[in-house]
C-alpha cells in the first residue's frame, strides 16, 4: 500500500493525479489552500475507489503553511511514499514590469517549498529504502520562457541529480514536464490561449497516465507524449531566439 501526499491537489495537474492514485488503490495525503474544496475531493475519492484521504489546509506561500507539510512528511508513524510537488501558477507581464515581491513568491512557490517538501521527504525515504519525489516542471524549463522558465528548469536539474543520488539507495526522483495541457491553468492567469494549435493541448488524464508509466519506472526526467518529446529535443538544438519565438504563455 502507497500513500502519496499531492500539494497544489483540488486542481488541474494535482487533482487528476488524485484521481488516478486513488483509482489504483492508493491512500492520499491532499495539499491546497481550500478547505471546503480539499473536503469535497477527499469524500469523492473516498466513495468512490474506498482509500484513505487526510487533507491539509496549508497555503504554501506562508512559513507556517510549509512547516506544517514538512512535519507530515517527517512522520515515521504514517509515511509518505509518493511525493508530488505540483502546487503552483504562472505571472503576467514582463519580468522588469512585475513587482519584485510577486516574482520572489513565484520563485519560492516553484524553487524552495519544493526543495523544502523534497529534503523532508526523503529523510524517512532514505531509511525505508524506498520512495519516490515528483516535481511538475514543464516544457517551458527547456524554452527561453522568462522567470518561470527558468524556475521550472531548476526541477529539471535537480531531478537528473537527484536520481542519479539516491535511486541506488531506493528512492527515484523525476521532474514530469508537460506542454499545453487542458486545465483552468491559464484562465487562472488570464491569459487566451487561442493562437495555440489544437494539436498542441494534452489531455490531463493522458499527461498523468504517461507521467506516472515514467515515475514507476524511476526516470529522471518526464516529457509526457511524442510530440512534446521532439519539441524538447529541437528546443536543445535551436538557437535561443528561435526556441523562444514561440513561447506564447507558461505551458502548464
Amino acid at each position: 500500500m502507497t500513500t502519496a501526499l499531492i500539494t497544489g491537489a483540488t486542481a488541474g495537474i494535482g487533482a487528476e493525479f488524485a484521481r488516478q492514485l486513488a483509482a489504483r488503490g492508493d491512500d492520499l495525503v491532499l495539499v491546497a489552500r481550500g478547505a471546503d474544496r480539499l473536503q469535497t475531493m477527499a469524500e469523492g475519492l473516498r466513495g468512490a475507489h474506498g482509500v484513505r484521504v487526510e487533507v491539509i489546509a496549508a497555503d504554501l506561500h506562508e512559513e507556517s503553511g510549509v512547516a506544517a507539510i514538512e512535519r507530515r512528511l517527517r512522520d515515521d508513524a504514517h509515511p509518505v511514499d509518493l511525493l508530488v510537488n505540483n502546487a503552483g501558477y504562472g505571472l503576467v507581464g514582463d519580468f522588469a514590469d512585475n513587482a519584485v515581491d510577486d516574482e520572489r513568491r513565484h520563485l519560492e512557490l516553484h524553487v524552495t517549498v519544493p526543495l523544502r517538501l523534497s529534503h523532508a521527504a526523503l529523510q524517512g525515504m532514505l531509511a525505508r529504502r524506498r520512495g519516490r519525489i515528483v516535481l511538475i516542471s514543464s516544457v517551458a524549463a527547456f524554452t527561453p520562457r522568462g522567470s518561470y522558465g527558468a524556475a521550472k528548469a531548476w526541477g529539471v536539474s535537480f531531478a537528473r541529480w537527484a536520481n542519479l543520488q539516491y535511486r541506488r539507495r531506493g528512492v527515484s526522483v523525476t521532474a514530469v514536464a508537460p506542454g499545453f495541457t487542458r486545465t483552468e491553468f491559464h484562465e487562472r492567469m488570464g491569459v487566451s490561449t487561442t493562437g495555440i494549435p489544437g494539436f498542441l493541448w494534452l489531455d490531463v488524464r493522458d499527461l498523468v497516465r504517461l507521467a506516472l508509466r515514467d515515475i514507476d519506472r524511476g526516470r529522471a526526467v518526464s516529457v509526457p507524449t511524442a510530440r512534446y518529446k521532439v519539441v524538447v529535443a529541437l528546443a536543445r538544438v535551436l538557437p535561443a531566439r528561435l526556441a523562444a519565438a514561440g513561447s506564447l504563455a507558461p505551458n502548464r
